[in-house]
């Protein structure tokens, strides 16, 4: 008895709405010619940006030097960090790192503290006597900086790294800007400014202070430079009319900063009111309470939310015995007696004056109200323009409308940071070298940014944050002892351990362990010591699954 079939021939299920219960034979003269699964999409290594690295107003590659200290390779950490920003000891101190901000780490425990690990590797350099790299060989060109703060440093920096003659000329009497008269020392001391600043005059850098540049077409035209970059800070300060009877008693901030920062401080009674609230009214208070002010109050118009003080700063300030003042105005002083107005909140959120009245105890009052920059002497440079806040306004490449005059840091609208200016001084030096040799300056589009939700954090166990060290309330505030302490070493590489590599590998064989297919073959130690064997990949994406950095992606086969 024979098997009924579906038709008579191996053709019949060619036959259109004939049935066949067999699978049909492969066609290997024009088909695909290959048996078994067809892989839908292929594994490549990816470079993506973290987050870290995306917020650095200074460009740092943030991860890149984390990965050295973490392997114990601390001066080649060091020589990776300084080839983006040349102060890591200072932005240890005084950046208030919007890199842990953005960290990925904090929505897993707490962010890696980078700022730390900075410090670590800043002091380390110094201890050791680290010396940059020497300069590329002599370009020619001279370039005259104006300022010697942050941003005119970091310039003359990137700019004698690039071969290039520089001279800085700024008014103070030693170089370093606001990082040396803005900043109390309890929070930078000055030695720490002195060692990184020294280190770029070792690069041939002149430094010429004590000059005041009135004109600065005239200084351009007789030094015979080439190119200008203008990093003046903001050093005059804004002032209200305060009706009262001594005009003595009320200081602006900038000016009691740079009188302590020379030695030579006022003499400010018992009490103390201090006027805003930014970082420079909470550094002006705390300077208060270490000069013998007995008390240390901000007055400040708005709410805690509103205050333009970092946190951290504010809570520092309250830790050493500060006290605010929320939604006051200073109407009238008459010393002893200040007299404030209570104020309260309209629909949209904007301060309103209520009518009522209060007295506080005041000897001095400090106006702490913000900062102007000085630019009458670019007035004489044809085609610059300016703000009305005195700004000077500049194109992407940080050039005014003068060609070859440049302007960054305080000098141009943003927010004033030491960070910011560093950021500027190294883009306007790459622009200024590019302008010099007739070219574009510009650079390659920025990778991808990587997300938190990007990851597979299968991979990284729990290990919050180590605070570091601090001096307690009462020593703080006894003198200008440095109130923050530094890493020992095995807490810094623990802080550098605790990186994520966002969208980089770091080879830890998660994906050559993984391939079924012994499609991953490991090359050399080193950044993507990996390499795909296409010949035998599935496109299964178990090695997808199994980075925990998110540094392969799966891409569509075409």
């Amino acid at each position: 008895m024979g098997v009924e079939r579906s038709g008579d021939s191996d053709t019949d299920g060619d036959v259109p709405g004939a049935a066949s219960d067999l699978t049909r034979l492969p066609d290997l003269a024009h088909g695909t010619p290959r048996a078994g699964p067809v892989r839908l999409r292929y594994p490549v290594y990816v470079d993506l940006l973290p987050p870290c690295n995306d917020a650095c107003p200074a460009g740092e590659n943030i991860q890149a030097w984390l990965g050295h200290v973490r392997a114990g390779r601390h001066e080649q950490a060091w020589r990776r960090l300084v080839a983006d920003n040349p102060f890591a000891a200072i932005h240890g101190r005084v950046c208030y790192h919007p890199c842990e901000t953005h960290c990925n780490r904090g929505q897993l425990d707490s962010p890696v503290a980078i700022h730390a690990v900075e410090r670590f590797l800043g002091d380390l350099a110094t201890q050791n006597r680290w010396e940059f790299a020497p300069p590329a060989a002599r370009s020619g060109k001279r370039v005259l900086v104006v300022g010697a703060g942050p941003s005119g440093l970091s310039a003359a920096y990137h700019l004698a790294l690039r071969g290039h003659d520089v001279e800085i000329r700024d008014a103070g009497p030693e170089p370093g800007g606001m990082m040396r008269y803005g900043i109390p020392s309890y929070r930078l001391p000055r030695e720490v400014v002195d060692a990184e600043v020294d280190r770029i005059a070792a690069l041939g850098v002149r430094l010429t202070c004590g000059h005041h540049v009135e004109d600065l077409a005239a200084e351009r035209d007789s030094g015979d430079f080439d190119a200008v970059f203008v990093a003046v800070g903001a050093h005059l300060a804004k002032r209200v009319d305060i009706p009262g009877r001594d005009a003595g008693a009320l200081l602006d901030a900038v000016t009691f900063l740079r009188s302590v920062a020379a030695g030579q401080p006022p003499e400010l009674g018992r009490h103390v009111a201090v006027y805003g609230g930014g970082d420079t009214a909470m550094d002006v208070a705390r300077v208060a309470r270490r000069l013998g002010a007995e008390d240390s109050v901000i007055i400040y118009r708005r709410t805690r939310e509103q205050m333009s003080a970092h946190a951290e700063e504010t809570e520092e300030a309250e830790r050493e015995g500060v006290r605010i003042n929320w939604l006051r105005t200073i109407t009238a002083f008459d010393r002893p007696d200040l007299q404030v107005e209570v104020m309260d909140l309209d629909e949209h959120g904007q301060p309103r004056p209520t009518g009522r009245f209060e007295k506080l105890a005041a000897d001095t009052v400090i106006m702490a109200l913000g900062q102007k920059t000085e630019s009458e002497f670019m007035r004489t440079l044809p085609g610059v323009r300016f703000d009305d806040d005195g700004t000077v306004q500049v194109s992407p490449t940080l050039m005014t409308g003068c060609p070859g005059v440049f302007a960054g840091g305080d000098m141009v609208p943003g927010e004033r940071t030491v960070t910011v200016g560093v950021g500027h001084g190294k883009r306007a030096a790459r622009h200024i070298d590019a302008w010099l040799a007739g070219l574009s300056g510009e650079r390659a589009p920025r990778h991808p940014p990587v997300a938190f939700d990007d990851l597979h954090l299968w991979y990284f166990g729990d290990a919050p944050q180590r605070p570091q060290p601090h001096l307690d309330a009462e020593r703080s505030v006894a003198g200008f002892d440095e109130v923050v302490g530094g890493l020992t070493e095995p807490a810094a590489v623990y802080e550098a351990a605790r990186c994520l590599s966002c969208g980089n590998c770091f080879e830890c064989d998660g994906c050559y362990g993984a391939c079924p297919e012994d499609a991953i073959i490991k090359v050399a130690e080193g950044h993507h010591g990996y390499e795909f064997v296409y010949d035998r990949c599935t496109g299964c994406g178990a090695c997808f699954e199994q980075c925990p950095v998110h540094a392969i992606e799966m891409l569509p086969e075409t």
